[in-house]
């Protein structure tokens, strides 16, 4: 892994939605490889995106939610995503010849469950 670099991020966004743009826009400027992301505020889990690919987890009720996003130039290296909950997410990259994992895992503030 001599001779790269490889910058790591976290950002409690407080909703995703109409703001993907503007966090993509963010994550480029500041050249973040990977970021992990807590209170996405959206339903179901999946992957989209073209920059930045983001994969996320979330809840019906439109709270909470967690994700990470990953710039293209590393997208191939992601071997696997694993989903534990939705305060809970394990993503596996293979770097050179090793093997990185990035976990997002949010921990609500006071008042919530």
């Amino acid at each position: 892994m001599k001779g790269w670099q490889f910058r790591v991020g976290t950002w409690n966004v407080d909703s995703l939605t109409g703001r993907s743009g503007e966090v993509v826009e963010a994550l480029s400027d500041r050249k973040v490889d990977v970021a992990c992301i807590q209170e996405t505020r959206w339903k179901g889990s999946g992957a989209k995106g073209q920059r930045y690919k983001l994969f996320w987890m979330g809840v019906e009720e439109r709270s909470d939610g967690i994700g990470i996003f990953v710039a293209e130039k590393w997208v191939d290296s992601v071997v696997s995503v694993e989903r534990h909950s939705k305060r809970v997410l394990r993503l596996r990259m293979v770097l050179d010849n090793g093997l990185l994992n990035v976990l997002t895992v949010y921990a609500p503030h006071s008042g919530k469950s």
